[in-house]
């Protein structure tokens, strides 16, 4: 008997060390999902509406767009760099396609091409400053951040341009069905197709390996003969072409172009992507990661504007969260350091 519980007990001490070994190393992916469930259910409790079907469409319909440039930071911070340009290259591609057809009266395809075009010669620009030059990816893409707003807001002169190319006022303001409430935007399906496609792309071929690789230990990645400039280069020209794609859609959703008001873009990218628990010193987390952020900042923007709380109660509320995230994000890694020696 004393065997037989000595055994048991042996077998417990070991499922329980295991089970805290695997907590440990998933701490970022468990942390995230934790902060959704709780607030999906502060919210179900303290609002009447939030699990009403065209509520739970809007949460999706709001972070569509997001979720596109979201795809592209995660690129960038899986190889430990930044872009800050993001916002003001959605601004600038928008305005671009507006401009093009409204004013000049180029074909619409044509338009939206240029506009895209303009997008990634950024991304390519702050690429080459950062891999060639030799310029922090913070520094780089601050100066391009200025350079395309400054083109946004020369091109419009402060004026609002609602004429707009109709492919992209389909995708972004369009829906699929006609009744009530099961209407569902067209925009949500160009966003789940960005994160359907940048997952793919990082955990099915040997270039998201390389962004792993290259984020984990950039000097070892060159190594073992990956070029890592090339891979950080193609990562910020996703995030450009992201910004620009996600910029032209805004326009379709908001139904004009302006050179402004596309500021929260960056902010809202970066912080959907922390709080879903991709690492801010790269090589860790992933698309998966970025969907549950998404969530975490819809659900929560949502459930915050059905308690009409005050707008600046909001802001500090949502500072919070990500100030915790961050917080979550440096100890995971460390408990996740630890573990591994």
């Amino acid at each position: 008997m004393d065997k037989t519980t000595s055994y048991l007990q042996s077998q417990q001490t070991n499922y329980l060390a295991a089970l805290s070994h695997w907590a440990r190393r998933r701490a970022r992916d468990l942390a995230p999902f934790v902060t959704l469930v709780v607030l999906v259910i502060f919210f179900s409790v303290t609002t009447d509406s939030f699990f009403n079907v065209i509520n739970l469409r809007n949460i999706l319909g709001q972070i569509a767009t997001l979720a596109i440039v979201s795809t592209g930071i995660t690129f960038v911070l899986l190889c430990a760099e930044i872009d800050l340009s993001i916002a003001a290259v959605a601004t600038m591609t928008g305005v671009i396609s507006a401009v093009l057809f409204g004013e000049m009266g180029m074909p619409q395809i044509p338009a939206v091409l240029i506009g895209t075009l303009a997008a990634t010669g950024i991304g390519l620009l702050n690429g080459w400053s950062t891999t060639r030059i030799g310029l922090p990816s913070f520094m780089a893409t601050l100066a391009t951040m200025q350079i395309a707003s400054g083109l946004g807001m020369y091109i419009t002169k402060g004026s609002i341009l609602y004429t707009l190319p109709p492919l992209l006022a389909y995708l972004g303001g369009e829906y699929i069905g006609e009744t009530e409430p099961w209407r569902l935007p067209i925009v949500i399906l160009t966003g789940v197709a960005a994160l359907i496609i940048g997952h793919v792309v990082l955990a099915y071929t040997k270039f998201g390996r390389y962004v792993y690789m290259t984020g984990s230990n950039r000097e070892a990645a060159r190594l073992s003969g990956i070029n890592t400039r090339n891979i950080v280069a193609a990562c910020l020209t996703i995030s450009a072409f992201t910004a620009g794609l996600t910029g032209m859609l805004n326009t379709g959703r908001l139904g004009s172009a302006q050179g402004y008001g596309l500021d929260a873009i960056l902010l809202d990218s970066i912080s959907a992507v922390v709080l879903g628990g991709t690492s801010l010193f790269g090589g860790e987390g992933g698309i998966k990661n970025t969907v549950i952020g998404l969530l975490i900042l819809g659900v929560l923007n949502n459930g915050l504007n059905q308690l009409q709380m005050d707008i600046f109660v909001r802001l500090w509320v949502r500072g919070v969260i990500l100030l915790i995230a961050l917080i979550i994000n440096v100890y995971a890694l460390r408990l996740r350091n630890a573990t591994t020696e």
